[in-house]
C-alpha cells in the first residue's frame, strides 16, 4: 500500500546513483522511460484505448519534454555531482515553485500567509542545505549540480502546470505512456547531442548499474505507478499525497545506508525545514471549506475534477 509507494519512489534517487555509475545519465533515463512508455501504451491498447491523434501526441511531447528532458534527465545528470540524498531534498521543493508559478503565471488566488511561510521556509532550507560548513567555499556541493536540480524542479513544475489543460487521451495508461515515449525520445536525442554514444559501450555496464536500471524500470515506473493508481481508488487522496514529503526522508536514509552519504547536523536541520515547508504548502487547503471534488495528489496537489486523466507529473523522477 502506501508504505510500498514510499519505499519505491523514495528509492529511485539511490537507483539513479547506481545506474549512472557506468551508464551515461541521458541514455539511462531515455531507455528507462521509452521501454516503460511502450509497455504502458501497449497495455492501454490491449484494454481498448482509442487511437491517439497528432494533437494528442503534440501535447504528450510538450509535457514529456518538460518533465523528462527538463526534469528527470537533469536529476540523473546532477547526481554525478551531488549526493542522491541532497538531490531528493532539492527536488522536494517543487511545491514551492508550483505555488509561485500558479499565482504569478496562471493568475490564481493569492497564496495565504501559511503558504508564504512555507515558501520562505523552503528557500531557507535550500540555503542552509548548500551552505558550506568550512569557510572559503562558495557551496557545500558542486554548484553545477545544485543549479541543475533547481532547474529540474522549475521545469517539472512548468510541465505540471501546462499539463492541466493539455489535450491528452482519456486513458490514463495511454496518456502517460505517450508522455514517456515522447519525452524519452527527446532525452535520447539530447544524449546524442552531448556525445554520450561516442564514449559509451554496453560492455562497460556493471552488474550493479544494470540491476539499478532494471529496478527503476520495473519498480520505479511500472509497479510504483500501478501501486499509485490502486491507492487512489482505495485511500483518501490527501493521505496518498503524503509521499511528496516522505520520499525525501526515505532517500536520505537509503543514501546514508548504502552509499555512506553523510548526514550532518546541518543537513538534518535543512531537511527538516524543507519537509516542513512542503507540509505547509501541500496541506494549505485542509483547514478551509470542505472539498467537493477529489484532490489529485501530484508533486503539488491541485484541486481538479477526478475525471481528468492522471498525468506524468505525478511520478517521481
Amino acid at each position: 500500500g502506501l508504505g510500498t509507494l514510499y519505499l519505491l519512489w523514495g528509492s529511485t534517487y539511490l537507483g539513479i546513483k547506481y545506474a549512472i555509475a557506468t551508464i551515461p545519465p541521458y541514455f539511462m533515463s531515455s531507455s528507462r522511460f521509452i521501454v516503460a512508455g511502450l509497455i504502458l501504451y501497449a497495455w492501454a491498447v490491449l484494454k481498448g484505448a482509442e487511437r491517439p491523434n497528432l494533437r494528442h501526441w503534440r501535447s504528450a511531447a510538450i509535457v514529456g519534454g518538460f518533465l523528462l528532458l527538463g526534469g528527470n534527465a537533469s536529476v540523473a545528470w546532477a547526481e554525478q555531482h551531488v549526493p542522491s540524498s541532497i538531490a531528493s531534498l532539492i527536488i522536494a521543493t517543487m511545491p514551492l515553485w508550483m505555488v509561485m508559478m500558479d499565482w504569478l503565471w496562471q493568475k490564481q488566488e493569492r497564496p495565504s500567509g501559511r503558504v508564504f511561510a512555507g515558501i520562505a521556509l523552503g528557500f531557507v532550507g535550500i540555503a542552509l542545505l548548500v551552505r558550506p560548513q568550512n569557510s572559503g567555499e562558495l557551496m557545500a556541493f558542486e554548484p553545477v549540480g545544485i543549479f541543475a536540480l533547481m532547474l529540474a524542479a522549475i521545469l517539472w513544475s512548468t510541465g505540471s502546470l501546462y499539463s492541466r489543460n493539455a489535450y491528452l487521451p482519456k486513458s490514463k495508461l495511454q496518456g502517460i505512456g505517450m508522455q514517456m515515449i515522447a519525452g524519452g525520445g527527446m532525452v535520447f536525442l539530447a544524449g546524442l547531442a552531448r556525445g554520450e554514444w561516442a564514449e559509451f559501450s554496453f560492455a562497460n555496464i556493471s552488474q550493479s548499474s544494470f540491476l539499478a536500471w532494471l529496478y527503476l524500470l520495473i519498480f520505479g515506473s511500472m509497479i510504483g505507478f500501478s501501486c499509485y493508481i490502486w491507492l487512489l481508488k482505495v485511500a483518501p487522496a490527501d493521505r496518498v499525497s503524503t509521499y511528496a514529503y516522505v520520499n525525501p526522508v526515505v532517500a536520505v536514509f537509503l543514501g546514508w545506508l548504502f552509499l555512506d552519504e553523510p548526514v550532518t547536523t546541518q543537513t538534518a536541520i535543512a531537511s527538516a525545514i524543507i519537509i516542513l515547508s512542503v507540509v505547509l504548502i501541500i496541506n494549505r487547503k485542509r483547514s478551509s471549506a470542505p472539498q467537493v471534488e477529489a484532490v489529485k495528489p501530484a508533486v503539488v496537489p491541485v484541486k481538479i475534477s477526478s475525471r481528468k486523466p492522471v498525468q506524468l507529473e505525478e511520478l517521481e523522477p
